[in-house]
């Protein structure tokens, strides 16, 4: 891209591009982006002609056909490893899809706002009495970034500069802790049990239960680790779990995160999701986002506000714990009405079933010739299985009699395959899949 070419969608003359390339030192275009490989840089977007409303769905329509999700023509899904396909009641769509939630903005003005600022309040109050702790914030981007930001926590708290991640958390979340870590000049350290090797350098002990590899941990055990240093420790659970397993308040946790998109939220190809993030009372001013509160007005009627908000925009930047931005609302309101509609009885249910559809499939997978389960140890609804082949070679043939298979853990796991079991699967859907692993098994 030149200089003197034509920029139909950027409004700045000739003359400001050359003030602006000046102002930063460089001659050119050319110079400015030198750093980028030339096989990356995207020399004009060539677009088609335009296309009318009519033929412009009827392409999108075609180009959608072309995915394949679960459900679809009978197509049966065993992934899982961080996104899950849980059964959505119709009622949560029909709440968010009510045109003074789908609209709503951040509610900077709290007179205008109190029916979101309301569910939010009562979001934060489900969060609490899910997660087992004492105050819990409005919602963060997804359950990877409410671990990541719950270590910044931890860190501002202790005022240690070092990060201690339990070996088994997701990788997807250690890449995002690296991340946000390396903004404020954080160490991160994966550590491994029985020898912890934390230290009083140590801000937190960042755990997952269920793990990646859909085991428990010992919370207990981790917590009194951590608590030895004076670290705190911060947990990433799935909530779904919670209802059948202790929630982490009751074992010691400090600070308890959460991938909300099991409640009440579909795969959505991947987003947008929904963190959960809670602590004890004490780190209260330390939580980034928001805290909506309940009060009262002059006139004694109840009303709803943004209690605390460490975002930079609205405090001086050096107090701020966050910038995240970005408001979550209409997934914590989908949590929300799903929490609401299955009560502690119908996620106790959900929970159970995820546990035993999960178990009868592993028991029915290891008895099959040439498979195995390698980890020890209780499970909920995810579970590896060692497998006679490669899992890549796996996948292919499970997809080509409809079933979609877990994740390839090899770099993990020797010819490790990671399956997911939920509510939504039958056992019509889990025989299908140990009759298909089966035909692949070595004879």
């Amino acid at each position: 891209m030149s200089d003197s070419a034509p920029h139909p969608y950027i409004p700045n003359t000739d003359d400001d591009r050359r003030y602006m390339l000046s102002a930063i030192g460089v001659e050119s275009v050319e110079e400015l982006f030198a750093d980028i490989p030339a096989h990356l840089r995207i020399d004009g977007l060539r677009l088609p002609p335009g296309l009318s409303e009519a033929e412009l769905l009827r392409e999108m329509a075609e180009m959608a056909g072309r995915n394949r999700y679960p459900g679809q023509d009978g197509l049966a899904c065993f992934l899982g490893a961080g996104a899950y396909r849980h059964f959505v009641p119709s009622a949560v769509l029909q709440v968010i899809s009510r045109s003074e939630f789908y609209t709503a903005y951040t509610p900077y003005q709290p007179e205008i706002s109190q029916g979101t600022l309301q569910t939010m309040f009562e979001f934060q109050s489900m969060v609490c009495e899910l997660l087992g702790m004492d105050v819990a914030n409005a919602g963060m981007y997804d359950g990877a970034s409410a671990l990541a930001e719950a270590c910044l926590m931890a860190a501002a708290v202790t005022g240690r500069r070092r990060i201690a991640l339990l070996s088994t958390v997701h990788p997807g979340y250690e890449a995002v802790v690296r991340t946000y870590a390396f903004g404020r000049d954080l160490e991160v350290d994966v550590v491994s049990p029985p020898a912890l090797e934390l230290g009083d350098e140590h801000a937190c002990l960042a755990v997952q239960s269920p793990n990646f590899f859909g085991y428990l941990e010992d919370m207990g055990a981790l917590a009194e680790a951590a608590h030895r240093v004076g670290a705190l420790l911060v947990t990433s659970t799935d909530p779904i779990s919670l209802g059948m397993f202790r929630p982490p308040g009751t074992y010691g946790a400090d600070i308890a995160t959460a991938e909300g998109q099991p409640l009440g939220c579909p795969l959505s190809f991947g987003g947008p999701y929904l963190g959960l993030l809670a602590s004890r009372k004490e780190f209260l001013r330390y939580l980034p986002g928001r805290i909506v509160g309940r009060t009262k007005d002059r006139d004694g009627r109840t009303g709803y506000v943004l209690t605390l908000q460490t975002r930079e925009q609205h405090i001086r930047r050096e107090r701020a714990t966050s910038n995240i931005c970005t408001s979550q609302q209409l997934v914590a309101l989908a949590a929300t009405v799903y929490m609401a509609l299955m009560g502690r009885r119908g996620l106790r249910r959900v929970a159970e079933l995820c546990y035993h559809k999960a178990h009868y499939l592993a028991g029915r997978i290891a008895s099959l010739p040439g498979y195995s389960l390698p980890l020890p140890g209780v499970f909920f609804k995810e579970f590896v299985v060692r497998c006679p082949r490669p899992p890549e070679q796996v996948n292919e043939a499970l997809l080509e009699r409809g079933i979609i298979g877990g994740l390839d853990i090899s770099d993990r796991v020797e010819n490790g395959l990671l399956l997911c079991v939920t509510e939504m699967n039958t056992r019509q859907e889990m025989d299908r899949l140990v009759d298909a692993l089966a035909a692949l098994s070595p004879r």
